[in-house]
């Protein structure tokens, strides 16, 4: 968990274009931290540009196993938003995976208390 993107990847980014927005640069950025150091909102905002989701999605998985209204900087639930925002294709190459978020989305379900943008993306997800 100490290696990044880059290193388990084996292949680096180089520095952001100069007129990169923050978003880029951040990106850029997030793929030279050790994975084991990133936060949710870091995988939340990887997962959403769909940077190396076939690394991220575990590491994401983990977290919400633990905590299904992980939060990154947005409001509760939306690590599990970006999540199940992952192409198809991901979860098809993966049924382990998506037994492991289906599993999430079953403790959250029409529960009280999640939040609506949530459940619409249940929702959609199913």
């Amino acid at each position: 968990m100490s290696l990044s993107l880059e290193q388990l990847e084996g292949q680096s980014w180089g520095a952001p274009p100069a007129d990169a927005t923050r978003l880029v640069r951040t990106a850029h950025e997030l793929r030279r931290k050790p994975i084991g150091a990133l936060s949710a909102e870091d995988l939340r905002l990887l997962l959403l540009q769909q940077v190396s989701i076939e690394l991220l999605v575990p590491l994401a998985l983990n977290l919400l196993e633990r905590d299904p209204l992980a939060e990154g900087d947005f409001y509760p639930g939306d690590l599990l938003v970006a999540l199940l925002k992952v192409p198809p294709a991901h979860w098809r190459r993966h049924p382990g995976e998506l037994h492991r978020v289906s599993s999430v989305v079953e403790r959250l379900d029409n529960q009280p208390g999640t939040p609506e943008s949530v459940q619409r993306q249940i929702d959609a997800f199913r």
